[in-house]
């Protein structure tokens, strides 16, 4: 049974919670396009390992923020969304979500039957995917993790929003690095009850430390902007994951 999404809105931002009063997403109101919340900025750190991904999955939509983030900033990347709520792919409207077009669609489907047969490999998966009670066992299995690394293509990048400092993360944390064959990092976001958790292949984990500040100097200043206040904590983690090869 799905749980009843919620709008609030005040002057400033519309936002979605569902059952708890934990916010899963906020706009603003004067610029829909904006990443508000940092852990949604972090997310887009991949762009420092593929900065013009082919195709990228998301699972769970939320308010649609990276979903609108990626349509206008990577215009030749294909996208894909699957949200198993329909209550919340009934608010596109409200949050701006641009209508599905021949390179972006959003899919109402459960996210780990939807990774059992994807539709082809993809360059970034994004797991954004909560419900009132935190990240559902389905979304942070091992055999989840396993399906996700398929669905990648070889040089792919998972990035997944987990909550910071549980006991159910520090399993997350164990069971991609097990997937992954240790390729995997994380940093916190500015708010504080976040972690950003990213996989990749050793090699890519590698390149991406070795040469961050020539990758970061070729990024378009609108990602620059979007990722100025993750772009240190990403950095330290990139060193810190440096292995040999």
């Amino acid at each position: 049974m799905s749980e009843q999404a919620k709008l609030h809105q005040n002057s400033q931002t519309l936002s979605l919670s569902f059952e708890s009063s934990l916010i899963q997403s906020c706009m603003s109101l004067a610029d829909p396009d904006e990443l508000v919340l940092d852990y949604t900025r972090a997310m887009m750190g991949f762009l420092l390992l593929n900065p013009a991904p082919r195709s990228v999955l998301m699972i769970g939509l939320g308010g649609g923020a990276l979903h609108k983030y990626i349509h206008k900033h990577l215009p030749e990347t294909d996208l894909t969304t699957v949200e198993i709520n329909p209550g919340v792919i009934e608010l596109r409207q409200d949050f701006c979500i641009p209508p599905d077009d021949e390179r972006s669609r959003i899919f109402c489907a459960d996210g780990a039957a939807f990774l059992a047969k994807p539709t082809h490999q993809f360059d970034v998966i994004l797991v954004d995917g909560f419900t009132g009670d935190g990240i559902p066992d389905a979304l942070c299995s091992p055999g989840f993790y396993r399906r996700v690394k398929a669905a990648l293509a070889p040089q792919g990048v998972m990035v997944a929003n987990v909550q910071a400092d549980t006991e159910q993360t520090r399993d997350i944390m164990k069971r991609v690095g097990r997937v992954f064959d240790g390729g995997t990092l994380s940093f916190e976001s500015d708010e504080g009850g976040n972690d950003i958790v990213l996989a990749a292949s050793q090699d890519a984990l590698n390149a991406a430390a070795q040469a961050f500040e020539p990758r970061w100097d070729a990024l378009p200043e609108p990602h620059k902007v979007t990722l100025a206040a993750a772009s240190t904590r990403l950095q330290r983690a990139l060193l810190k994951s440096l292995r040999p090869s």
